[in-house]
């Protein structure tokens, strides 16, 4: 199920501080780690889902809109805190629009790149759905 993750805050005078480990807050072990940055306004990111990787997402900076939908429905979050983190399920489609200026989506994968695990076409995805 899709659902947001809050991270530790750990408060301080000089500066705030937020982390996630595997083992803890995130449910998969972190296989890959990467970023999207300098998106032009409005530009959408995403458009797929994956078979059987599992992500969490965060707005290390800035903010943007995270559109998804699965077996259960669809649902718009609205990531703007870096102790937020949406967390992906397998067989989710997502869709990352409305980047503010200086957005910095940080992404967390149970897998590594893997060309074939992605679903890029939405009538496939309808179909794995329903009967995956």
């Amino acid at each position: 199920m899709v659902k947001i993750i809050q991270l530790p805050k750990i408060i301080d005078r000089r500066g705030n501080l937020s982390f996630f480990e595997s083992a803890n807050q995130i449910p998969f072990e972190i296989k890959r780690t990467y970023w999207i940055y300098d998106v032009p306004g409005g530009e959408t990111r995403g458009g797929h889902a994956y078979k059987s990787l599992q992500e969490i997402v965060i707005a290390l900076s800035g903010s943007f809109d995270v559109h998804v939908e699965g077996r259960t429905g669809s649902e718009i979050f609205s990531l703007n805190r870096s102790y937020n983190a949406l967390y992906l399920p397998a067989g989710t489609w997502r869709s990352l629009q409305n980047f503010s200026t200086n957005a910095v989506c940080l992404v967390s994968a149970s897998e590594v790149y893997d060309e074939s695990d992605y679903i890029r076409d939405y009538d496939q995805f309808k179909s794995f759905i329903a009967h995956g």
